[in-house]
């Protein structure tokens, strides 16, 4: 492999790349690598499952109360539970195929485009691919707005607690997006998924530290109001147009499935698992369970808690909208939490395109010294860092670019909704079915085969209907916006 250290991280050298189990083999025995000749890997179920909940639990959970308020008591909680089954099924259908065959000694697939590759045709690798990485390059601008909402509003807290509720308080979301910036710029040179697990368990702590504070915020307002606010069919026409009605409603459908979106990382997250026995699949399927459930439940609380504080008028940003004034300090804590949960989220989500870009580039340009080389950087007597010239600037250039769009189109809910529409169907549902018919081969026609069909017709009607209402949104606010 000499110089090409990009590829030990990411991927086997080409000669073992043609036939890792072979390598695997040759290995056998080694304490110090796995069977595909990787070094060994080490995630449990609670590892993999604090990377679904640092990329699950989201700035999404801010916008689910609005989500109910405009769907109402009946239809808001329903739609969340169908939205949580269905991602814990196809999740599951997803985790059988990390490897191709025998499900302990099958060949690895490394990424969702590999488990793609192994199962379905080149054209379909091709959509996948682009539908995977621009979800990534949506969410990175998604989290990036997220999070200058939630710096703007620890400003505006103490402004009010200040000044007063009546006073404005305005604040420009671009230095805090700068700001962000270059947190995410220093914290994507870290090479790889193996190593931001401690980033990722921190940010879980943070989802749930914020997550408690808007519900316990929610339920001392419905104390003081005296009881629930809201109604069963959410939003009332007159209040809104019936346009805006209809419009309003698909868009809370991509904000909700937007709060369930992590299967465009759930292949890479598996890839961290140790070796069977038990298999991958049973892992990653038991933490699976294990965040899905702990997602619902902090979902349906949050997002109950928010319709009934506010009712009709439910922001939407729970923790950002300022329904809650005080007490301010708690405000920013909460605020400061979501912000350090999406630093890590941010870094979650985008270490699988990090990876396919460079592992492209080494592949392309394999005698390249700007590409492959690394230099080590002794950062204390025992631990030192190898510096990716190539790493560095493509990762930095990437931040860049997603902080500048984001300066462009800070709305935070219609940019929510219309990507957990634009990833919820292809990424989520449709994939995942068909690769799980090829793997298991599924007779067609068959009784699983058509309801599986249905599945994800269903699914993608859902996923045209919310991008429809997001994109009406965002063309409305587009008309009264100003960049900059």
């Amino acid at each position: 492999m000499g110089e090409n250290v990009v590829g030990r991280y990411y991927y086997p050298a080409s000669a073992a790349a043609m036939d890792g189990v072979e390598l695997g083999r040759a290995a056998a025995g080694s304490k110090l690598v796995d069977d595909d000749g990787r070094p060994k890997r080490n995630g449990t179920m609670w590892t993999a499952s604090s990377h679904i909940i640092t990329a699950v639990i989201g700035s999404g959970v801010l916008s689910l109360g609005w989500a109910i308020a405009q769907l109402g008591w009946v239809a808001g909680p329903a739609v969340m539970v169908l939205f949580s089954l269905v991602t814990y099924y196809t999740s599951a259908l997803l985790a059988d195929c990390y490897r191709s065959g025998d499900q302990t000694s099958g060949k690895r697939n490394y990424t969702y485009m590999d488990a793609v590759n192994a199962n379905l045709s080149g054209f379909k690798v091709k959509i996948c691919g682009f539908l995977q990485y621009a979800n990534i390059v949506g969410v990175a601008i998604g989290y990036t707005i997220a999070a200058s909402i939630s710096m703007m509003a620890i400003g505006r807290a103490n402004c009010f607690h200040k000044k007063g509720h009546a006073n404005p308080c305005n604040v420009s979301s671009v230095p805090y997006m700068a700001i962000f910036g270059v947190a995410e710029v220093l914290f994507s040179q870290i090479p790889d998924f193996d190593q931001i697990s401690w980033l990722s368990m921190l940010a879980a702590v943070m989802s749930f530290t914020y997550s408690v504070i808007g519900l316990s915020l929610g339920i001392v307002q419905v104390v003081a109001n005296g009881g629930f606010k809201g109604s069963l069919t959410g939003i009332s026409i007159g209040v809104v147009t019936p346009m805006d009605k209809v419009w309003r409603s698909l868009q809370a459908f991509g904000d909700i499935a937007f709060a369930y979106s992590y299967s465009l990382i759930l292949i890479e997250i598996q890839d961290t698992i140790r070796a069977p026995p038990p298999s991958e699949a049973t892992v990653m399927k038991r933490a699976t369970v294990v965040s899905v459930a702990v997602t619902t439940v902090f979902y349906m609380l949050c997002g109950s808690m928010g319709y009934a504080a506010f009712g009709d008028d439910a922001p939407g940003n729970l923790l950002t909208g300022f329904g809650f004034y005080e007490p301010f300090w708690l405000l920013d804590i909460a605020n400061a939490a979501i912000v350090v949960h999406l630093v890590g989220a941010y870094q979650v989500f985008c270490q699988p395109l990090f990876a396919f870009v460079e592992k492209w580039a080494a592949q392309r340009w394999p005698e390249s010294p700007y590409i492959t080389r690394e230099v080590e950087v002794r950062l204390s007597p025992s631990r030192r860092y190898k510096l990716s010239l190539f790493r560095s600037t493509w990762r930095t250039a990437f931040v860049v670019a997603t902080t500048v769009v984001s300066m462009l189109l800070p709305f935070f809910n219609d940019v929510v909704g219309f990507l957990g529409a634009l990833g919820f169907w292809p990424l989520t549902v449709y994939f995942p079915v068909e690769m799980y018919v090829v793997q298991k081969k599924v007779p067609r026609w068959s009784t699983q085969w058509v309801c599986l069909q249905m599945l994800s017709v269903g699914c993608l009607v859902i996923s045209i209907a919310a991008a429809a209402g997001s994109i009406a949104g965002i063309m409305s606010d587009l008309k009264v916006y100003r960049p900059f």
